[in-house]
C-alpha cells in the first residue's frame, strides 16, 4: 500500500516515516509521496513556516499529528532536523499508524 512505501521501519511501539519537507510553501499540506533520484520514497509535506529556529519542524509535527489523528507528543524527529529529508517517529500501535498513513496518502501504489 502507498502509506507503507514511506515507512523506513516499524517496532512494537512505533513507526519511523521518511518525510520530504518544503518550507515556506503557500499552504500547509500533505501531497502524497516523493520519490528521490535514488528511489527512496518519502511522504511529501509542505508547511508555510520558514526553516528558522525549528519553526518548520514544529509545523510539520503539528500537521502530521492533526492529519494522522495522534497527539503531537507521539511524534518526534529522529533524523534530519536541519534537512528537508527527515525521519519522524510516530509512537503508538504500528497497524493503526499505517492505516492512518494510508488514509492521508490514498490506497494503492
Amino acid at each position: 500500500m502507498i502509506g507503507r512505501d514511506a515507512i523506513s521501519r516499524t517496532c512494537e511501539a512505533d513507526v519511523v516515516v521518511n518525510v520530504r519537507v518544503t518550507p515556506k510553501a503557500g499552504a500547509d499540506a500533505i501531497n502524497g509521496l516523493y520519490q528521490a533520484a535514488d528511489g527512496a520514497i518519502s511522504l511529501k509535506v509542505r508547511v508555510t513556516q520558514p526553516p528558522d529556529k525549528g519553526k518548520a519542524n514544529k509545523a510539520v509535527i503539528a500537521l502530521l499529528a492533526k492529519r494522522l489523528g495522534f497527539a503531537k507528543s507521539a511524534l518526534s524527529i529522529v533524523a534530519g532536523d536541519t534537512s528537508r529529508n527527515k525521519q519522524i517517529r510516530i509512537s503508538g500501535q504500528p497497524e493503526a499508524i499505517i492505516r492512518s498513513l494510508e488514509q492521508i496518502t490514498g490506497p494503492g501504489g
